[in-house]
C-alpha cells in the first residue's frame, strides 16, 4: 500500500489516527507505544498492530489514545484503527529508535550545504533511516495538528537533500553500533530563540514573563487590544534603559525630531549599504519616522497599515499608538489600525528596526510602504523618511506572539502537534540567538528538558550540542557571551544522568555562523548517545575538567573522561588556558604543560589566581584533546582557597 488507506461509512470521514502515524512511520521499541488520534466522542476505538490489540475511547472533545505492548525492533508492520464504520489503516511501519532533532539554524542546516555534500547526497540511501520535517509554523495557542501536511519518508538522494544534517549524520553514524532502525522528526527554526520552544505553562514558571504571557493570552482573542497593550511594556522598557532620557519617545504624538534625525535613502534598504561609516557595520536599533496626509474621507475608513520587510524584528506605532511587531526580514508588515486612529491631514508612522546579524533596516521598495483602505485605494508613505541610530547594546522585549522570538509560539505550532508520540531521546543544537543572556538561558534550558519530558517522558534522553566557535579568535583574555552561554550548556548537562554535552567548538568557523562539517558533529553526537542513551562504557565527549588544585608555583587542573592521555596538539604546550581573579577582565593567559591526565599552569601571579578558564571566547584557539581525538570543551572551574585545601585534607 502506497498511501494510508481510510475506508470509511461517509466519504467526507476524518482520518482517525494522529498524522503522525501514516506510512512509512517508525514507531518507537522497548516501551509501551502509545497510538492517539481524533473519534466521536464516546467513540470506542479499537487498534490492531503486528498482532497486537488495544482499545481506547475519545473523551468529550474527541481525543482518544490507546497503548499498545512494547515491541523489539522489526518490520515492516501494518496498523489498523477502527471504530463504528470506519477504518483507518498505515502500512510499511518499522519498530525502532525515535528522535526529535530541534534548535536553530545549525539543526535546520540541510544535507546540501554540507562538507562533500555532492556525493553525500548521491549515496544516500536507506530504507531503514526514515525522515520526517516539521512544517514551520508559529502559533499564539497550542496546535493539534500541523500547519500543512507532514510526510514520513525513507533516506534517499531526493528525500535527504533538504533534510537536517546534523540530525541524518547522527542516525547513520549510530546505526554502526545500533542496529536498529530509525526514524527522525526534525522540528528546527533558524534564528529562534529557546523562549519559542519552550511551553507557555513552563515558562510561566519562571517568573520571567509574566506580562509578556499575559498579553500573548489577550493576543489570541484580542489582537489589536494585545498589541496596545505590548506598546505600554515595549515603552517601560525603553524608558527604563541606563542612559534613557524624558521625552525621548520616537513615537510619541508630540514628539519633535531633533538635529540628530538624518533623511534615509529614498528606496531604503540595508542601513549597511547607505554609505553611512557609522552603520557599516551595525548591529542594533534604528529609529525610522515618516508622515502620510489623508483626507478626511481616508480617515475614517477601516485601514492597514503595509510597510517593507523589516530586519530582523519591528515595533511600529501610528499616531503615537503601536499596531504591531514582527520578526522575520522574509515578508512585509500588514498591521490593522485600530478605529478612530487615523486623522485628516498629518498622520505619522515610527517604526523601530533591531537588527543582531548582517544586513539590517527596512528593506524597501518605498513603494511597499503605505496605508490601504476598505474601499481597495491606498495612500502611499512618499514622504521622505528620517532615521536615528540608538547608541548602546540594549535588545528591547520580543513581542510575544513573534514566530521564532515569541514565547511559546514554535512549541505551540512544532511541538505540540507531535502529541506524545514515544521517542527515544532529543537533539537540541540552539543557543546563537541567545548569547546576550547566557545566565537566563542555564535556567531556560533546564526548563525546556523538563517541559519536553512532560509530552515524551520523564526520564527521555536530551542531547546538548555546544555552540561551536564562530568569529575572530582574540589576542588576549576576553569576556564573552558566547562562552558563558557555552558554560551554562555544560552545567545544564552535568546536572541531568539522562542528559549529554557534544563538544563542537573546534569544527567551528570563524567567517561562517553556520559550519559545513556536521558529519563530525554527526558521529560525536552518536558517540554521547551511546553512553548516556545506551549505557556504553566510553566517554560520551572528550576531557572533562575535574578539580583544580594549588601547587607552590602554578596551579594544576586534573581531567576525567580521557581516552589514554591527554594531547596538546601544535606545540609544547597546550594553548587556551587562563588563569583568573575574582573580578571581571582579570584573566591572563597561562603557559601549559600537558602530562597524563593533568595540566600545569602558570602564570607570573599564578598564586593570586581564583579560577581556571579554558577556550573561552568567541572563538578561541584550544589545542588539548585526548587519544580519541576529541577536544577538552570549554569551562570555568575555581581554585579552592588555602582553607578550603586544608579542610579538604
Amino acid at each position: 500500500m502506497t498511501a494510508a488507506a481510510f475506508v470509511a461509512s461517509a466519504a467526507d470521514s476524518a482520518p482517525l489516527l494522529h498524522t503522525m502515524f501514516q506510512d512509512h512511520a517508525v514507531l518507537q521499541r522497548g516501551q509501551p507505544i502509545r497510538i492517539f488520534g481524533r473519534a466521536a466522542p464516546g467513540e470506542q476505538v479499537r487498534v490492531v498492530f503486528a498482532g497486537n490489540r488495544a482499545v481506547g475511547r475519545a473523551d468529550a472533545d474527541g481525543r482518544w489514545s490507546a497503548a499498545l505492548p512494547a515491541m523489539k525492533a522489526g518490520g515492516p508492520y501494518t496498523l489498523t484503527a477502527s471504530a463504528g464504520g470506519a477504518t483507518q489503516t498505515v502500512g510499511d511501519v518499522l519498530v525502532g529508535d525515535v528522535w526529535l532533532c530541534s534548535g536553530q539554524s545549525n539543526m535546520e542546516l540541510q544535507v546540501w550545504r554540507t562538507l562533500d555534500a555532492r556525493a553525500e547526497i548521491a549515496g544516500a540511501s536507506s530504507d531503514r533511516i526514515r525522515l520526517l520535517t516539521v512544517p514551520q509554523n508559529g502559533a499564539v495557542t497550542p496546535q493539534d495538528t500541523f500547519a500543512t501536511p507532514v510526510k514520513w519518508t525513507a533516506t534517499n538522494s531526493d528525500t535527504i537533500r533538504d533534510f537536517s544534517a546534523a540530525c541524518y549524520y547522527f542516525a547513520r553514524e549510530l546505526q554502526k553500533t545500533v542496529d536498529v532502525p530509525m526514524g527522525l522528526i526534525n522540528a528546527a527554526w533558524g534564528g529562534s530563540r529557546i523562549q519559542a520552544w519552550t511551553s507557555g505553562d513552563a515558562l510561566r514558571k519562571t517568573g520571567y514573563y509574566n506580562d509578556e504571557l499575559d498579553v500573548l493570552a489577550q493576543y489570541a482573542t484580542d489582537e489589536v487590544g494585545a498589541i496596545g497593550r505590548w506598546g505600554d511594556v515595549w515603552t517601560r522598557w525603553w524608558n527604563a534603559r541606563v542612559g534613557a532620557k524624558p521625552g525621548d519617545e520616537p513615537w510619541s504624538a508630540t514628539y519633535a525630531p531633533g538635529k540628530d534625525w538624518r533623511t534615509a535613502p529614498r528606496e531604503l534598504g540595508a542601513w549597511e549599504k547607505w554609505g553611512v561609516p557609522e552603520l557599516a557595520a551595525f548591529d542594533g536599533m534604528v529609529w525610522y519616522r515618516t508622515t502620510v496626509k489623508l483626507t478626511a474621507a481616508q480617515a475614517k475608513q477601516e485601514a492597514v497599515l503595509a510597510l517593507a520587510p523589516a530586519d530582523e524584528v519591528d515595533m511600529t506605532w501610528v499616531n503615537g499608538v503601536a499596531v504591531g511587531s514582527t520578526y522575520g526580514a522574509g515578508s512585509g508588515r500588514e498591521y490593522a489600525l485600530p478605529p478612530g486612529l487615523l486623522k485628516e491631514g498629518e498622520n505619522t508612522v515610527v517604526v523601530n528596526v533591531l537588527d543582531t546579524y548582517r544586513d539590517g533596516g527596512l528593506s524597501g521598495p518605498a513603494s511597499a510602504n503605505l496605508v490601504r483602505f476598505k474601499d481597495g485605494t491606498t495612500a502611499p508613505l512618499a514622504n521622505a523618511w528620517k532615521y536615528r541610530k540608538v547608541d548602546g547594546s540594549d535588545t528591547p522585549p520580543r513581542a510575544p506572539w513573534q514566530t521564532a522570538a515569541g514565547l511559546s509560539t514554535l512549541y505551540n505550532g512544532m511541538i505540540a502537534p507531535l502529541g506524545p508520540y514515544n521517542l527515544r531521546g532529543m537533539l537540541w543544537y540552539q543557543g546563537e540567538s541567545n548569547t546576550f543572556e547566557a545566565q537566563r538561558y542555564r535556567d531556560l534550558l533546564g526548563v525546556l528538558r523538563e517541559d519536553w519530558r512532560s509530552r515524551f517522558g520523564a526520564q527521555t534522553p536530551f542531547l546538548i550540542v555546544q555552540l561551536a566557535g564562530y568569529g575572530m579568535p582574540k589576542s588576549a583574555p576576553a569576556e564573552s557571551g558566547w562562552a558563558q552561554l557555552r558554560e551554562s550548556q555544560r552545567h545544564v548537562a552535568d546536572a541531568d544522568a539522562h542528559s549529554g554535552l557534544v563538544v563542537a567548538i573546534d569544527i567551528g568557523d570563524r567567517y561562517d555562523i553556520h559550519p559545513s562539517n556536521k558529519q563530525e558533529l554527526g558521529r560525536r553526537l552518536a558517540r554521547a548517545a551511546r553512553h548516556v542513551v545506551y549505557g556504553e562504557k566510553l566517554a560520551p565527549s572528550g576531557p572533562i575538567p575535574q578539580a583544580a588544585r594549588r601547587v607552590d608555583d602554578g596551579v594544576v587542573v586534573t581531567f576525567a573522561d580521557v581516552d589514554g592521555a591527554l594531547t596538546a596538539f601544535g606545540g609544547d604546550g597546550a594553548l587556551g588556558f587562563e588563569l583568573c581573579g575574582a573580578q571581571p577582565d582579570t584573566c591572563r593567559f597561562a603557559s601549559a604543560s600537558v602530562r597524563g591526565t593533568a595540566v600545569t599552569l602558570r602564570t607570573p601571579d599564578a598564586h593570586q589566581a581564583t579560577r581556571v578558564r579554558y577556550c573561552w571566547g568567541d572563538n578561541p584557539v584550544c589545542t588539548l584533546f585526548d587519544g580519541a581525538n576529541l577536544p577538552a570543551g570549554p569551562f570555568e572551574i575555581a581554585i579552592p582557597t588555602a582553607s578550603t585545601d586544608d579542610h579538604a585534607r
